[in-house]
């Protein structure tokens, strides 16, 4: 079983609009809902390629109960804290306005109490104990302590699994402390933290708290580091429907292949087809399995550094 831990649950939403002006009322064509945060799409995405996966957070009032069912009618089994406080919901603005489209409106997320945060950390242990290796990936809602990745980071090393991480901020920096098995970061975020978006030289950086690195490039593709190789993987798209969730499936398809014991090659490989599938699809930070097998034959890998 493949644990994900979403922290900040939401209800992701398409706004559709035929037009949309700042400063004036807009109105909305339509609304689709999905399951959504990080963890979520990265979860759907394993679930859809046929992993046994169990998704774990703070599911707050009707809003989390929503996200709940749709994740168990995809084959995901559910487990976390429940909150009275609804969970989040954030929206994707789709107009023919090319100024406006895939922007994203984001709320925060509910408030967790001291009494919601222990019962957290013991449910934690108990089903990291049971995973076969463990993502966790996005925001944290308010109330948490600020070292709460550094303590998921601790549970996965004192019993012995692979934790891959996406996360930013202070959270990130206390987990680094710790230590993990895998960080997946975006190029932005590389040269926030490390000056550089080499993944070689940030690579070199994390030696002593990371095993394996995914810097993630757009359109560029990813590059994926292991201390000994850096491998470059791309897949090609003559068509993005939408780029929302392709970071957090390309997360779930580096999961996949570390799974089935891939080399570092194939890890890049299965990374970016996964994150292509999801630009090809129209529904919200998923992608289809048809999607990913037609893809991973003509993703280009390519090692860029090896000893």
């Amino acid at each position: 079983m493949i644990l994900c831990i979403c922290p900040n649950p939401s209800i992701d939403s398409y706004a559709y609009f035929k037009e949309f002006e700042i400063g004036s009322v807009n109105r909305m064509e339509k609304i689709k809902p999905y399951p959504g945060g990080k963890a979520t799409h990265v979860a759907l995405a394993l679930a859809e390629m046929g992993k046994k996966v169990t998704l774990f957070g703070f599911w707050g009032g009707t809003t989390g109960q929503w996200i709940k069912k749709e994740c168990e009618k995809r084959g995901i089994q559910v487990e976390g804290v429940e909150l009275s406080e609804n969970n989040r919901q954030c929206y994707t603005f789709r107009s023919n306005d090319a100024s406006v489209a895939n922007t994203e409106i984001l709320e925060p997320g509910p408030t967790v109490s001291p009494e919601d945060w222990e019962s957290f950390t013991i449910k934690l242990q108990e089903l990291v104990g049971q995973s076969e290796m463990v993502n966790l990936s996005g925001s944290w809602p308010k109330g948490v302590p600020g070292n709460a990745s550094q303590i998921v980071a601790q549970s996965c090393k004192g019993l012995n699994k692979k934790l891959m991480l996406d996360g930013t901020g202070i959270q990130l920096k206390n987990a680094l402390r710790s230590g993990f098995y895998g960080l997946h970061i975006n190029e932005h975020e590389a040269k926030d933290l490390f000056g550089t978006e080499d993944a070689e030289k940030v690579q070199k950086d994390l030696k002593d708290s990371v095993q394996l690195l995914a810097l993630t490039k757009g359109k560029k593709g990813l590059y994926l580091a292991d201390g000994t190789e850096v491998v470059h993987a791309l897949k090609p798209l003559e068509k993005v429907i939408s780029t929302v969730g392709s970071g957090d499936c390309l997360t779930a398809g580096i999961l996949y292949a570390l799974s089935e014991n891939m080399s570092l090659e194939q890890v890049a490989r299965y990374g970016a087809a996964f994150g292509a599938a999801n630009c090809v699809n129209d529904d919200l930070g998923m992608l289809k399995h048809k999607d990913v097998m037609d893809f991973l034959p003509s993703t280009e890998t390519k090692l860029l550094c090896h000893g």
